[in-house]
């Protein structure tokens, strides 16, 4: 059986809340940058995502990416990868933003599992489409569209609490994939439905727990660069009927501990 994620926080970033709620305050506040650990008895030691590394803050980097840095500040913690878990064999993806793939090069060995028409959309977007979306070339593996193992190809079954379709990641029901689309092509959350309280992390569906249960999407300018607004809304939607069924949902960014 797979063991229960263990969340652990790559960096944080400073940003004022009203960016990430609607009708917050001004005031700072500090949204983590997580990741996550767990065991399966077949897949072996796995992560979600990889959260921000020194790859993205340090050394040799394209302008973009020095741009990006000295914009958002991420301050590195204990727990940034590749130091914190160096042997790792296989990444879910939840999608392709820098905080959350910063380490792929650091695993040139361990199976990637992504949304393979959002890693096809912005491979084939060129430098100044990437960009834009906040997705760096130099920190996916020149591999990567052959070497993901894509979501769409695995077999399909029923997410609990009325989240919807899934997919079955390592084929025996313990962790699902499901779409979790308006925040960025491909965006997806996974779910461990044999726990005694389903867990769904939902990645970056929204920045805080707030924004979903209060239906309050984020403020601008974080809203105008989203993919999908309609989209979004459906997502915050099925989330929150998920947490009032019972379920337990995790965020990457949200500033309240994780159990």
């Amino acid at each position: 059986m797979s063991t229960r994620p263990v969340f652990k926080n790559s960096a944080f970033v400073r940003a004022p809340e009203r960016l990430v709620l609607r009708g917050g305050r001004w005031r700072q506040i500090d949204l983590p940058v997580r990741y996550a650990v767990f065991e399966h008895p077949q897949a072996g030691r796995c992560l979600i995502d990889t959260g921000y590394t020194r790859r993205v803050t340090e050394g040799r980097r394209s302008l973009p990416l020095q741009i990006y840095a000295s914009a958002l500040r991420p301050r590195l913690q204990d727990d940034a990868l590749p130091a914190a878990s160096p042997q790792i064999d296989a990444i879910l993806l939840t999608h392709l933003h820098a905080d959350h793939v910063a380490a792929l090069l650091d695993y040139p060995g361990a199976r990637i599992y992504a949304n393979g028409e959002g890693v096809d959309h912005f491979l084939q977007a060129g430098a100044t489409g990437r960009v834009r979306h906040g997705v760096f070339r130099e920190l996916l593996p020149a591999d990567l569209r052959t070497r993901i193992v894509r979501f769409e190809s695995l077999p399909r079954l029923a997410a609990p609490l009325g989240l919807g379709p899934a997919h079955d990641v390592f084929g025996d029901g313990e962790v699902l994939a499901i779409p979790l689309p308006g925040h960025m092509r491909g965006h997806t959350g996974f779910v461990w439905p044999k726990l005694e309280r389903p867990l769904l992390y939902a990645a970056d569906a929204q920045w805080l727990a707030r924004a979903v249960m209060e239906d309050r999407s984020p403020g601008a300018p974080a809203r105008w660069i989203m993919d999908d607004t309609a989209a979004d809304k459906e997502t915050r939607r099925r989330i929150a009927a998920f947490a009032r069924a019972g379920g337990e949902v995790v965020y990457c960014h949200d500033p309240e501990p994780v159990a």
